[in-house]
């Protein structure tokens, strides 16, 4: 873990009582000196997160000794030695993420009588998983995942210790029999078969798997039939992944799944209501059945579910009233039930959930008029009712939603003059308002601008905006127009003595509508894998890295298919309160969002190809670094420092401002952040101020009761507590 570069020095192999070499998470290039086959006494190497290359040399099967071989994520190529598959002495075998191709030896299972862990996951590996994989009964980590394998899983029924598997993104099909083979690895805790070409119905056995089993995924393959009873029994399960099947019958047997966190199920052909035990699931934080055949309404006990972040219930033919228990789950970010048939007056209720980001109803048959309360849901991003009886006017309260990137209420019965506030909007880059009955003048600002981020076709009534819309010009009476100069000629007169008033009120008002996230991420939660984020960041590079803590270390990432720029904090979890560290900013984030706070994109609670545990945070990424390089900037010969105006200071100021007077007093619990200072105090491009590092902060609630003092313990930076950190 240092920036250590170059290649390995051959000279290395004339240490002959060498026992171990390592050098990982390094930028080391070259290929692993074939004079390493010469020390017999060398028991183990590690070099994995480097960026090493060639092949890997056949000398290193003379190593009787080597019992761990730790290579992955490289750019190591060609075929493994067989020779290095003959060393019965090898325990831990990990060549995973690099571009080694060739099969796998059918006597693995024979000549490695001793491995507990062996990983080539994210290589060109072809051929078949071997028979004699079952005889290696000491296997504890089987990832294969990420490669070119073919034909059918052998039986899997000696190996009794496994606790990972995944085979997942191969070619492998089309028996699933082999699962009932695992029924005596009583420590399994991940299955992972998705992304695959199995076929047929899921075996009914699937319930005999060890009731340790927290990740199921069977996603994306050709599995139809029901969801087997017996999956029940699984009573730990916290991932279940079907998605993108054939699967049919009901999702009654989720709802005995009571430490379900995350399920994906849609895309399939489930029918039936959706059942009330769905309620029990009370730590649920993600259900997505959209694209299935269900039917009947939302179950109003859907509102014990107060974890959910994200509920999906889009395309299927659910009717009746929109139940209004479910706008209690006050964590709710995403809310689409789109294309449905659901009817009567979307709830007031509506306005409980401050952190909904994006809320879709299009396609049904809901009518009234949009909810003033909608207004509350200042957190809203991404607003889609397009397609459904919606009259009356837009109402006036809808602008405190500053933060809209999108807004389609097209195809309704809507009504009155366009508000002039949406031309205020900063942020909003779609917005849709054709085929209603809209009239009046059209607005020439923001995203009235762009005739490719604003429709009003359809609207026969308006008149003016800009001459692209083709709309017909505004008239005005005479004593309207008597009226308009006389203004003019008094706001002329009164400007002068007003300016700088005038600008500051400007610049406040354009603060509150204005909202920092960036139209890169416009569809609900980002999902990224740890291979993903590994990506983005070049193998989690020394050169990417912006800034680093006792609880783990932030990189600067681009997603390689959004393009889109990220920063991405990996939790060093080595440090004994790192995973409470996580944990405490993932529960904070959950409950919290607004403009000035930094926006978490998704979180990613995975294995890395070491079998390691791996956690880490995505937020937005912000280009102008933390106040603290702003406030203190450090001499640099090829930059002038930097420096922030009176007016600059004075707006980060309000946003910081604004932030905090939410956590204290807007949060459904107050939050109190416990370590606010400059450098957790973040600039996007605008120079608009957003507070981050939530890792030690508290709900009251938490800390407080009728018999306990109303002072929090000191915690955060030692020797200064700012006013915001008591």
């Amino acid at each position: 873990m240092n920036i250590m570069e170059g290649e390995i020095p051959e000279e290395l192999g004339s240490l002959s009582k060498m026992e171990a070499f390592g050098a990982n998470n390094n930028h080391l290039t070259g290929s692993i000196p074939f004079s390493f086959g010469n020390l017999s006494s060398l028991g183990m190497i590690f070099l994995q997160t480097n960026f090493l290359d060639g092949s890997i040399p056949e000398s290193l099967g003379r190593l009787k000794n080597l019992t761990d071989f730790w290579v992955g994520v490289n750019m190591f190529s060609g075929d493994i030695p067989l020779s290095l598959f003959n060393l019965s002495s090898l325990i831990n075998f990990n060549v995973a993420v690099n571009q080694i191709q060739g099969v796998l030896p059918s006597n693995i299972g024979t000549t490695l009588p001793n491995i507990q862990h062996f990983s080539t996951s994210a290589n060109h590996f072809t051929g078949t998983i071997p028979l004699s994989i079952t005889n290696a009964s000491n296997l504890e980590f089987l990832l294969i995942s990420d490669n070119q394998l073919t034909g059918e899983v052998p039986s899997l029924k000696n190996l009794n210790r496994l606790r990972h598997f995944s085979i997942s993104k191969n070619f492998l099909g089309n028996s699933l029999s082999f699962l009932c083979s695992l029924k005596n690895a009583t420590n399994l805790q991940s299955l992972i078969i998705n992304f695959n070409k199995f076929e047929g119905v899921l075996p009914e056995c699937i319930g005999n798997l060890s009731i340790t089993l927290s990740v199921l995924a069977v996603d994306n393959n050709r599995i139809f039939g029901s969801i087997p009873a017996g999956i029940g029994n699984l009573i730990n399960l916290q991932r279940l992944d079907m998605w993108n099947n054939q699967l049919s019958g009901t999702v009654d047997v989720i709802g005995k799944l009571q430490k379900l966190v995350y399920s994906q199920l849609q895309e399939n052909q489930f029918s039936g209501e959706i059942p009330n035990s769905l309620g029990n699931l009370t730590k649920l934080t993600f259900i997505n059945l959209r694209k299935n055949n269900l039917h009947g309404s939302i179950p109003s006990s859907l509102g014990n579910c107060q974890s959910l972040v994200q509920l999906s219930l889009s395309s299927n033919k659910l009717n009746g009233s929109i139940t209004p228990q479910i706008f209690l789950i006050l964590s709710l970010f995403l809310l689409d039930l789109s294309e449905n048939r659901f009817t009567g007056v979307l709830p007031s209720e509506i306005g409980n959930l401050k952190n909904l980001g994006t809320l879709g109803v299009y396609a049904n048959m809901l009518s009234g008029e949009i909810p003033t309360a909608l207004g509350s849901c200042l957190s809203l991003e991404i607003v889609s009712m397009q397609g459904n009886s919606f009259q009356g006017p837009i109402p006036s309260s809808l602008r405190f939603l500053g933060g809209l990137g999108h807004l389609d209420i097209s195809r309704n019965n809507l009504s009155g003059k366009i508000p002039e506030f949406l031309a205020t909007f900063n942020s909003l880059y779609s917005l849709n308002l054709s085929f209603n009955d809209f009239e009046g003048m059209v607005p020439i600002e923001g995203a009235f601008k762009n005739l490719s981020a604003t429709s009003l076709v359809g609207n026969t009534k308006l008149c003016g905006g800009m001459p692209e819309f083709h709309l017909p010009a505004c008239k005005l009476k005479r004593s309207s127009r008597l009226l308009v100069i006389i203004i003019a000629c008094s706001v002329a007169g009164f400007l002068s003595a007003v300016l700088m008033i005038a600008l500051l009120c400007f610049v406040r008002l354009r603060k509150r509508g204005h909202s920092s996230t960036s139209s890169s991420f416009p569809n609900s939660l980002l999902q990224a894998s740890y291979q993903d984020l590994r990506d983005a960041t070049d193998g989690f590079s020394s050169s990417k890295l912006i800034g680093a803590g006792s609880f783990g270390s932030v990189y600067k990432g681009i997603l390689r298919e959004s393009r889109a720029v990220i920063a991405v904090k990996v939790v060093n979890l080595q440090h004994h309160k790192a995973a409470k560290s996580f944990m405490a900013e993932c529960e904070a984030l959950r409950n919290i969002r607004h403009r000035n706070l930094v926006k978490v994109l998704t979180v990613c609670s995975s294995i890395d190809p070491q079998g390691n545990d791996f956690k880490a945070l995505v937020y937005e990424f912000m280009g102008n670094g933390s106040l603290d390089e702003w406030l203190h900037p450090l001499p640099r010969a090829d930059n002038p420092p930097k420096s922030l105006t009176l007016l600059q200071r004075l707006n980060i100021s309000i946003d910081i401002a604004s932030a905090l007077e939410y956590l204290h007093h807007h949060c459904e619990t107050p939050l109190v952040h416990c370590d606010l200072k400059p450098s957790n105090i973040l600039l996007n491009d605008e120079l608009d101020g957003h507070i981050s590092d939530f890792g030690i902060a508290k709900f009251i609630s938490d800390s407080f009761s009728s018999h306990q003092s109303s002072t929090i313990g000191l915690r955060g930076t030692i020797g200064y507590a700012p006013p915001g950190n008591r």
